[in-house]
């Protein structure tokens, strides 16, 4: 989702306050020592200051210290990777990817940080919590192996201009899933119609590469009824009839837009910043992608962050909600850790509210805290239609967890992008939807059937 991948974005942003609020430390001084901490680079530069300013804060206020490294994306998903291999582990990093939770916690390394969540629990979202709560194979039960502070799910991003210029207004746009994708065809042949050749009505991502694809799928599998694809305990049911249908339809809808021409050709091969580049370039009318850097990318062109507007999810085909699909960033601890103390310590004082809030703010929005109060609170989150928008679908609107969270098998399933190679079948080999459904539905089940779950 949206928080997986960097894009290239202007690199000045604005500055908020810092907080007035003095946020305490759990631990007394005398037990001062040093964490080393693993973060990933901010997509502005004012988030990696925001999270410079809450260490230099904590180590005033602990006596602590914290070894800061703020590293770019990819190469920190590569540090981690390597480091868990060997051993030779920090003392906290982020759950980059974002699977790596379930993965690390299913194979028993990952220190529990039930005590930390506790210290605000009763703040946190349900789907929050649920994404923090992974089964581990060995103890054979959940528990909490992650701590969030950051959450995010998929908006809508839509171009006002382009649609207002094929004759219509944004009220004109449907309420329900495929009414409401299918409403941008419509805006594609009006433009046609006027010589507008190098637009496209969907930035549906539609290819094999990177995470996006997968969020695509999921999405519209939820949509069409699929959600219960994996239940909290663990169990996979692809013989649900409902499920099987969910994702053959899910399967089908963006596929039969790639034939029709309402995706842009390159579409198969984009990779997770390529939608981003097409809406910016206006070559999509809109985009179904994660957070709103979408619009923090373009914050300093007036005209066109106004001219942006960030959309929650349709409803479903029957008038239902749909639930988004959301998930935590969330400090990990592995074990091997040397400074366990130090390191829950600190997230204990960057989960308050005030730290917290303080900490996504820098970045204009584009993570939202996982606690409903602090945007309750603030008038901040919603003195922007932007925010406003992201806020009411992600973090006050109905959300669910990603599957992977429920078991670890779906983290391989997006790893091979198993349900993307079925668009790609239909798409260039000419399958039919059900037989690739068929293919897709074999090879969950053989994954699932190496992450057996005995405990819910």
């Amino acid at each position: 989702m949206g928080n997986l991948s960097r894009r290239s974005v202007l690199r000045n942003s604005l500055a908020v306050a810092a907080a007035g609020t003095v946020a305490r430390p759990f631990i007394a001084n005398a037990a001062a020592t040093t964490a080393e901490v693993w973060w990933a680079q901010g997509f502005v530069p004012e988030e990696d200051e925001a999270l410079k300013k809450v260490v230099a804060d904590y180590q005033k206020a602990s006596g602590n210290t914290i070894d800061l490294s703020i590293m770019p994306f990819a190469p920190q998903r590569q540090k981690i990777v390597s480091a868990v291999t060997s051993g030779v582990v920090p003392d906290l990093f982020q759950n980059n990817p974002d699977e790596i939770i379930a993965l690390y916690a299913w194979d028993d390394k990952l220190v529990d940080v039930t005590d930390v969540i506790e210290t605000q629990k009763e703040e946190f979202t349900d789907t929050a919590l649920l994404s923090a709560f992974c089964y581990n194979n060995v103890a054979k039960k959940r528990s909490y192996y992650g701590v969030p502070f950051a959450f995010g799910a998929l908006p809508n991003h839509v171009w006002r201009p382009l649609v207002e210029k094929a004759g219509f207004k944004m009220e004109d746009i449907p309420k329900t899933w495929d009414a409401y994708y299918d409403f941008f065809k419509e805006v594609q042949k009006k433009l046609r119609a006027q010589g507008v050749r190098n637009v496209y009505g969907l930035g549906l991502q539609v290819t094999t590469n990177g995470n996006d694809p997968n969020n695509t799928f999921n999405y519209f599998l939820i949509a069409y009824g699929g959600q219960d694809i994996v239940t909290k305990d663990g169990k996979l049911h692809l013989d649900d009839p409902k499920v099987r249908e969910a994702a053959i339809k899910a399967l089908t809808y963006p596929t039969t837009a790639y034939k029709e021409g309402y995706v842009p050709p390159s579409a198969i091969n984009w990779n997770d910043a390529d939608d981003n580049n097409a809406f910016h370039a206006k070559t999509i009318v809109m985009d179904l992608d994660g957070t709103i850097s979408t619009e923090v990318a373009v914050i300093h062109n007036e005209q066109d962050y106004n001219d942006i507007v960030t959309m929650g999810l349709p409803l479903s085909n029957d008038g239902k909600p749909v639930p988004s699909l959301a998930g935590p960033a969330c400090g990990l601890i592995p074990k091997g850790a040397k400074n366990v103390a130090v390191a829950k310590d600190f997230l204990k004082y960057v989960i308050q509210p005030d730290v917290d809030n303080q900490l996504l703010k820098v970045g204009l929005g584009r993570n939202l805290p996982p606690m409903p109060s602090i945007v309750k609170k603030d008038p901040w989150w919603f003195a922007d239609p932007h925010r406003a928008a992201y806020a009411n679908q992600a973090l006050l609107g109905p959300t669910v967890p990603n599957f992977w969270a429920l078991n670890p098998a779906y983290a391989q399933v997006q790893n091979e992008h198993v349900w993307p190679n079925g668009w790609a079948d239909i798409m260039q080999n000419g399958v039919a939807p059900q037989a690739a459904a068929e293919r897709a539905f074999k090879r969950v089940e053989e994954i699932f059937a190496k992450y057996p779950i005995t405990e819910g």
